[in-house]
């Protein structure tokens, strides 16, 4: 969690900001981040960061275009030194992934004090718009946010009186997550962020004004409408490739499924619910696109170490959590990792 000091550090860099622009993770949590922030503000842009888990010179052309006098940046793994020296421009880093060292940046990560922290950034960015509860306005957003990441905020009986038909009364994470509606709108923040630009642009400016889950749920706006009418029909997509996955479970420790949409992807998201159904696997959901092999790793045991290890020595990249983590691979190297990483869980176990 932040300390009182750099809340207060945070709230005032933000409040004096004139044209702030907030990088931010594409999944729930770093767009749950965003909002968060932006509502607070009611002032600035949104930029998902879409291509890669890293904020490099790939983006130093956008960001001089926008020209913020602050950026603020959400739930991104990795901002490259590169990146930093190139905007010129303060930069107030909120994360929980591995603790990087960076220079000419302000860094706020849990995990640089405590290795074993886990405080999701949508946590850190409603601690920042309230008062130690944060903003009862965005509870259910921050909520959203926070449960994504699989964390339980301490703030859930809040939620759970606010909004009882989405979470009747407090619950596990995947109970929460997979049998109550308060999964849903969690799963909407995720597929939201899927489609065509203009699709998501769209509904990202609904979501910085929208005053209520009702409003999609209940369609009582047409705004809300809009948001269902997306939801609904991506969700279908998703349910049918999970129905597929769990084709692919067996007496193995390994759950590996490959699937090649090319239009919708659901990695982390096929990952997340088959780890929370079959909590004695690890599960692998692998998307090859354009010569690589993006895949996202799970379970309810750590595997950071694994695939740290099954790495090294293939082209690619990785990392995360201890028990969820990304990872990158070259084509011609995917079966070189795969065998790695195998060979590292059988060791574990």
């Amino acid at each position: 969690m932040l300390s009182v000091e750099q809340i207060r550090f945070l709230r005032e860099e933000l409040e004096t900001a004139k044209n702030p622009l907030f990088i931010h993770d594409d999944d729930a949590d770093g767009l749950c981040s965003f909002l968060l922030l932006y509502r607070f503000k009611k002032l600035g842009r949104g930029l998902a960061l879409k291509t890669a888990p890293k904020l490099d010179h790939r983006l130093v052309n956008k960001v001089l275009e926008i020209n913020p006098d602050k950026i603020f940046v959400l739930d991104v793994p990795i901002v490259e030194q590169e990146f930093i020296d190139a905007v010129m421009r303060p930069i107030f880093w909120i994360d929980h992934h591995q603790p990087l060292k960076r220079e000419h940046i302000h860094y706020f990560n849990p995990r640089i004090a405590d290795a074993n922290a886990y405080v999701p950034t949508s946590r850190m960015a409603y601690q920042v718009t309230g008062d130690v509860a944060g903003n009862p306005l965005d509870l259910w957003i921050a909520t959203s946010g926070c449960i994504a990441d699989w964390y339980m905020p301490d703030f859930i009986d809040s939620f759970v009186l606010k909004y009882p038909t989405y979470l009747s009364e407090k619950k596990d994470l995947t109970d929460a997550m997979y049998y109550q509606k308060l999964g849903k709108l969690v799963k909407m923040f995720f597929f939201l962020l899927k489609g065509k630009s203009q699709d998501v642009h769209k509904s990202i400016k609904i979501l910085m004004r929208l005053e209520s889950p009702d409003e999609v749920f209940l369609q009582t706006t047409a705004q809300g409408n809009f948001l269902w009418k997306r939801f609904e029909m991506l969700d279908h997509k998703y349910e049918g490739l999970l129905k597929l996955a769990k084709k692919e479970v067996t007496k193995s420790k390994l759950v590996l499924f490959y699937y090649t949409e090319t239009e919708w992807s659901f990695t982390a998201n096929l990952a997340n619910e088959l780890m929370a159904l079959y909590p004695q696997k690890v599960i692998i959901i692998a998307r090859k696109k354009s010569g690589e092999y993006k895949s996202s790793l799970r379970a309810q045991f750590p595997i950071l170490s694994a695939v740290e290890k099954a790495l090294e020595g293939v082209q690619g990249y990785g990392g995360g959590h201890q028990n969820a983590c990304g990872a990158v691979i070259k084509e011609e190297d995917w079966e070189k990792f795969l065998g790695q990483f195998k060979s590292q869980v059988e060791l574990s176990e």
